[in-house]
């Protein structure tokens, strides 16, 4: 019999997932699992969890949290010699890796019907300063507001916080200059931002890097230049339609490593999370890890 072991955090999106534990510890025995969890109790406890998981040979890990926890998963899996094949159940605000990846949202018993149902595929991640994301990883102040929102207001109003909370940055926003090396290339500048993506969804945005393919060895890099309040909503919405990858005030290209240095005090944002300082240099990791996708994405990616 196959293990599985689920890692989740209890406390993600209305402790969802802990009141849907017993249907989801039945379906996945049903499969054919021996199925054991581990509910996370502090930060960086996924990544415990992740590694123990590892060592005792478990065939399946399960992350079911939001995107903090998925983070936090892959860096406990990233450098270990035995990495099990990872699923997602996502329960947490913003939900960009599960939407990726064909896994529906805020329903935890039809997220694990469609695991049960879906195919393992070799994807990418992504390596800075020590730290691993599966997703996204970006700099500029406007990225902070993924972890300066409380997690609170989160639950009490979701995707809606994060809007709310930018509303109130954005008259604050101010460029910072920097120098980004990509594959041989080199802007230096002002910018409002930079996103070295993963995937095609950031931030809810399921259009902001439309070329982006998960097994490429490629990430899709994103910088917007110094803009005024004006250009910066018009771009924002722009890209809300995936049609602001041609605006003059933006970089949109392909990168295998990103080097990113700055002037100022810039902080990181990995997977929606706090990732210390920078510089850094951002390196794609190509197919690392097994994930498990819906059956309609492995067939698009198969295509």
């Amino acid at each position: 019999m196959k293990r599985a072991r689920i890692i989740y955090n209890p406390t993600s999106g209305r402790e969802l997932f802990k009141k849907n534990l017993p249907e989801v510890l039945q379906k996945f025995e049903q499969a054919g699992y021996e199925t054991s969890c581990h509910a996370t109790t502090c930060e960086g406890d996924a990544t415990k969890a992740a590694i123990a998981a590892c060592e005792r040979d478990f065939d399946l890990i399960v992350a079911a949290g939001g995107d903090g926890t998925i983070n936090e998963v892959v860096n406990g899996m990233a450098e270990q010699v035995n990495r099990p094949t990872l699923a997602v159940i996502p329960v947490g605000t913003t939900n960009d890796f599960a939407r990726a990846i064909g896994i529906p949202l805020n329903n935890v018993v039809q997220a694990v019907e469609v695991i049960l149902a879906g195919k393992a595929k070799k994807i990418d991640i992504g390596k800075v300063n020590d730290h691993y994301f599966i997703n996204i990883a970006g700099g500029g102040r406007l990225t902070e507001l993924t972890y300066e929102v409380p997690s609170k207001l989160k639950t009490m109003v979701g995707q809606l916080a994060y809007y709310l909370k930018g509303m109130e940055m954005l008259p604050s926003i101010r460029p910072t200059e920097v120098e980004i090396e990509y594959d041989g290339k080199l802007y230096q500048g002002e910018i409002m931002l930079f996103l070295v993506s993963l995937t095609n969804s950031v931030g809810g945005f399921e259009k902001l890097a439309p070329d982006s393919r998960l097994d490429d060895g490629m990430f899709d890099l994103l910088i917007l230049k110094k803009t005024n309040l004006a250009e910066f909503i018009r771009i924002a919405s722009l890209a809300l339609r995936g049609e602001h990858i041609n605006d003059e005030h933006l970089i949109y290209t392909k990168a295998n490593r990103v080097k990113v240095h700055t002037k100022d005090k810039m902080q990181l944002n990995l997977d929606g999370e706090y990732g210390g300082l920078l510089p850094g240099e951002f390196v794609n990791m190509y197919q690392h890890i097994d994930i498990i996708m819906s059956a309609e994405k492995v067939k698009q990616m198969e295509e």
